[in-house]
């Protein structure tokens, strides 16, 4: 028996250690990966001779997937959790404290806005629940239009879209309210009388838990590890690849008839290879935009005089060109341990692939300038590497819960073909690593009856 997973990403790995798990070694598990290298956005590269993350870094530890399957493949000495230092905002030419008790950045009162936004906005977000609220439950709109139609602009532009850029590369306008904040959803579907209610109503209880989590020597050790654990066979490439029902089984090529396929591509991959298999699904697929973004990852002189913050978000509208950095010496007390200073500078937006273009010299140029900028201090790079993720992240549009039902629902009766990938049911690693799970278990049970 052979099965195909198609994408060697984090959700694709997960499902071939998966399918090993349950079926055992009588399966052939091929992976088809056609960039030359494992694991998708999360790329683990060399900066000053050590190790370091060139695509997400860390994961919301307050859910168990990665922690768990950490523990599985023999990694719980990697998990790292970060100082507990918070975040600035850069807006209107200074460095503002992150505002506190906020729901990705949507305030549940004015105070923890004062200093960021101006007496006027102050006192509209101090006043919101006093105006009527207009919400059908079950409807979707987009983040910017409710926040800026409750709290004003300036709320959106320098306390939402920096936390949401953060995330899916986009910005409120971009990104539905019902899939990116299901719980603020839930809270307007149930009644609430204003924003500020339901913001109150959604937030998490406090918790002493960590928030985040992350890999002492990078996620490149967790995908080596499921890559061996996995015992699939690696096929770099995956130009031309078709995916089509035939008299026995599914026909992958290159590979031929296989008994099960696993689709674990970004939403434009998978709209192609389920076009003649699923054509609803595709059509969800294919529905779903990426965002594009760079980053410059910067080894500096360790004695620079950095903020005692974790990172800088920038707010639209700002006249720099990158719009985050992270400081991971300051962030990560193990990163805290190497003889240089570590800085990342993230770049792009959806609808603006424009520094993608650049040059990695003129990248590093602009993260030096900027970071210049936003810290006072000379910034002086000992080394610095670029790199860029052209369609890295799938943005979760108003309407996106109900486009990946009507996707589920067009592949449920179709027995051996399922699905993984960040534009499903969340973006971050650990929503990844459900998903992948999530696709294996369901060939399992379409083909199980089937092994000897």
């Amino acid at each position: 028996m052979r099965i195909a997973v198609v994408g060697g990403g984090i959700s694709g790995l997960v499902a071939a250690y998966r399918l090993r798990q349950r079926l055992g070694q009588k399966v052939d598990i091929v992976v088809l990966e056609q960039s030359g290298r494992v694991g998708g956005v999360l790329h683990t590269g060399e900066l000053a001779g050590e190790p370091v993350d060139l695509g997400a870094e860390a994961f919301v530890g307050r859910r168990p997937e990665v922690i768990e399957l950490m523990s599985e493949l023999g990694l719980a000495d990697q998990l790292v959790r970060p100082a507990g230092k918070r975040p600035l905002i850069w807006a209107q030419g200074s460095a503002h404290p992150l505002p506190g008790r906020t729901l990705m950045g949507i305030p549940s009162d004015a105070e923890s806005l004062r200093g960021l936004v101006d007496d006027a906005t102050l006192d509209r977000v101090a006043t919101e629940a006093q105006r009527p609220l207009r919400w059908e439950p079950g409807s979707d709109v987009d983040v910017q239009t409710l926040v800026g139609d409750r709290f004003g602009r300036q709320v959106v532009e320098r306390s939402v879209d920096p936390l949401l850029g953060g995330v899916y590369a986009g910005i409120s306008a971009s990104i539905g309210i019902r899939a990116a904040l299901p719980t603020l959803a839930a809270a307007l579907d149930d009644g609430a009388s204003s924003l500020t209610e339901a913001v109150r109503a959604a937030m998490p209880a406090p918790s002493s838990a960590p928030v985040f989590g992350g890999l002492r020597d990078g996620y490149g050790a967790l995908l080596a590890a499921l890559s061996e654990a996995s015992q699939a066979r690696f096929v770099m490439t995956t130009a031309g690849t078709r995916v089509a029902r035939g008299p026995r089984g599914w026909v992958v090529d290159p590979l031929g008839t296989v008994d099960a396929v696993v689709i674990a591509t970004p939403a434009p991959v998978a709209a192609r290879l389920l076009h003649y298999a699923a054509p609803a699904a595709a059509e969800a697929a294919a529905g779903i935009e990426l965002s594009s973004s760079a980053l410059v990852a910067m080894a500096l002189p360790r004695a620079t005089a950095l903020p005692d913050n974790s990172g800088i978000l920038v707010a639209t509208g700002e006249p720099l060109r990158a719009k985050a950095f992270t400081l991971s010496s300051r962030k990560w007390p193990h990163l805290a341990e190497r003889a240089v200073a570590l800085v990342r500078a993230s770049f792009g937006r959806l609808g603006d692939d424009a520094p993608l273009s650049w040059s990695d010299d003129e990248l590093i140029a602009a993260a030096v300038a900027d970071l210049t900028t936003v810290t006072g201090i000379p910034i002086t790079p000992l080394d610095a590497v670029v790199q860029r993720w052209p369609g890295g992240l799938p943005q979760y549009a108003p309407g996106h819960t109900d486009r990946i039902a009507t996707l589920e629902s067009a592949l449920a009766s179709i027995d051996g073909l399922a699905v993984a990938g960040a534009y499903l049911h969340g973006v971050g690693v650990p929503a990844c690593v459900a998903s992948g799970t999530a696709a294996a278990d369901r060939i399992v049970t379409a083909i199980a009856s089937h092994i000897d």
